[in-house]
């Protein structure tokens, strides 16, 4: 009887522990690398001074952009993602700009070792947005 005590005891237990997520995407993203092609031009977003984060849980994203040296320079937004393969989209429903909420973006993620690249295209007329972007991020927690 003790041993079937302790047995039962020792599934629970480990039925307890931290759920493990299914989704590799959920977790807390650190922006390593961007850049922009927006017509002829090529832009790489420097980092130097800004932490980007992106934080995504079973269904929902929310980013954050702060620049370490000013109190002033700080956006941010989220919403809902659906993921399919590689094929990702997310759809911004908390954001500063209006022309931008509702708005569905698809992308397409690889994982590179420890890094996730995000690519594909945003193009919202209403807010005269058509670049192709590509994003690196590590996994922080």
């Amino acid at each position: 009887m003790k041993v079937i005590v302790f047995t039962l005891l020792i599934c629970l237990l480990a039925s307890c522990g931290k759920r493990q997520s299914k989704n590799s995407l959920e977790g807390t993203w650190k922006m390593v690398y961007a850049e922009t092609l927006e017509n002829d031009s090529l832009t790489i977003k420097d980092l130097t001074n800004v932490e980007f984060v992106k934080i995504r849980n079973e269904n929902h994203f929310a980013f954050f952009n702060q620049q370490t040296d000013s109190e002033n320079a700080f956006y941010g937004g989220g919403g809902t993602y659906t993921l399919n393969g590689n094929n990702y989209s997310e759809t911004l429903s908390y954001i500063s700009v209006k022309n931008l909420r509702g708005h569905v973006f698809p992308f397409q993620i690889e994982f590179s070792g420890d890094t996730l690249i995000q690519s594909g295209i945003e193009k919202v007329e209403k807010a005269n947005i058509n670049r192709k972007i590509i994003e690196k991020y590590i996994k922080i927690h």
